[in-house]
């Protein structure tokens, strides 16, 4: 693995967690970004499994720079174990330029935000799945241009720093094209937001593909620019 990918991703961990109001939540998005279980990071760690649970729940004080520091490390050395399938994932969005056609935006949250309160700033109504739900970023997309100009790897990279995403997919028909582009990629968004569509316009297939994923549907008919404005304009 690359060392300057390694450095530079390490320092963007490491610097979100300990800048964070929520300093467990930000170490629990990366360590569930990583796919890792509180047990096994535990065991490289050498500590409890309860220290880390503690620390993510907030219980503990928060870790200081030098533990937060270790912690990454040992997250980004159990990727490396196994292939390094998420160093790479997150390299390519360090050293990758977002096509202005595909994404209209992306913005990524150090805290969790609540799907209630998220889809009430951008007028959504529920489709499917439970929305006691948080996510850590969004990204609008062009639902059309993604799935046309994008490979399946080069998909991927709509989900910035973590799966743990509303992606809003922009002017679609049916919302059936990205639920399926959704289904045969290896990673999954906690929502999908589909624009421009009223739910009882929705393709019939969406309620059953979503449940598979565990994704939760949402819609909303206002308009892109007012979504992206609404969203930078929340102070989460």
């Amino acid at each position: 693995m690359k060392s300057g990918v390694r450095h530079q991703l390490a320092e963007k961990m490491a610097g979100e967690i300990t800048l964070s109001d929520s300093p467990g939540q930000a170490l629990k998005k990366w360590r569930q970004s990583f796919d890792i279980p509180q047990g096994l990071l535990a065991e490289r760690l050498e500590v409890s499994p309860s220290v880390i649970s503690d620390y993510e729940s907030g219980r503990r004080k928060s870790p200081g720079t030098a533990i937060v520091g270790k912690i990454v490390d040992t997250i980004l050395a159990i990727d490396e174990d196994n292939g390094g399938r998420f160093i790479k994932k997150f390299a390519k969005i360090l050293y990758s330029e977002f096509d202005e056609d595909v994404i209209y935006d992306i913005h990524e949250y150090a805290s969790p935000v609540g799907l209630p309160d998220f889809a009430g700033v951008i007028g959504a109504v529920t489709l499917c799945g439970p929305m006691d739900q948080t996510i850590y970023g969004y990204t609008v997309i062009n639902s059309l241009n993604a799935i046309l100009q994008l490979s399946s790897s080069e998909f991927n990279r709509i989900y910035g720093w973590s799966t743990e995403r509303a992606l809003i997919f922009t002017d679609v028909s049916t919302g059936k094209s990205p639920m399926v582009a959704i289904r045969v990629t290896p990673f999954k968004p906690r929502c999908v937001v589909l624009q421009g569509i009223r739910p009882e316009e929705v393709h019939p297939l969406i309620p059953g593909l979503a449940e598979r994923d565990r994704i939760t549907v949402l819609c909303t008919q206002m308009d892109v620019e007012t979504i992206i404005s609404s969203l930078r304009g929340e102070l989460w």
